[in-house]
């Protein structure tokens, strides 16, 4: 730290904006993640709909494989929660999911595959209403 200190001029300003940055970084993925669970929850009930009308014999088969498609979705955010009781979750679900993509198996819901995408969205038009 000390090298740092002599080679930045205001070391201090540094330290300030970089953990500003930081938090709004922290904040913009959590709005990411708040919208992908919110379209999860939205799809979900959308599935119980979809079940109560096959029930009564008024769903097309269409969507009926919608349904069970998110079915599927809820089993796998399901099965990935089990990871966060384990002692080392923030190291656990990353490996999960890595080593998912590498095998072959889908591990996330379908709300979270196309995360990095929205999130380079969210940043453009970020940068857009700066200007």
């Amino acid at each position: 730290m000390k090298v740092y200190i002599y080679i930045h001029k205001a070391p201090i300003r540094v330290f300030r904006i970089s953990k500003r940055r930081l938090w709004l970084r922290l904040k913009r993925d959590l709005l990411l993640l708040k919208e992908a669970l919110a379209q999860e929850k939205q799809e979900t009930k959308d599935m119980l709909v979809t079940y109560k009308r096959y029930t009564k014999k008024q769903a097309s088969h269409e969507e009926l494989r919608e349904a069970n498609k998110q079915f599927g979705d809820l089993l796998k955010g399901l099965g990935l929660s089990m990871f966060v009781v384990l002692p080392f979750a923030p190291l656990t679900i990353p490996l999960v999911v890595k080593l998912g993509k590498i095998v072959g198996v889908d591990v996330l819901p379908s709300s979270f595959n196309n995360m990095s995408e929205k999130k380079k969205k969210k940043i453009a038009n970020l940068s857009k209403n700066k200007e």
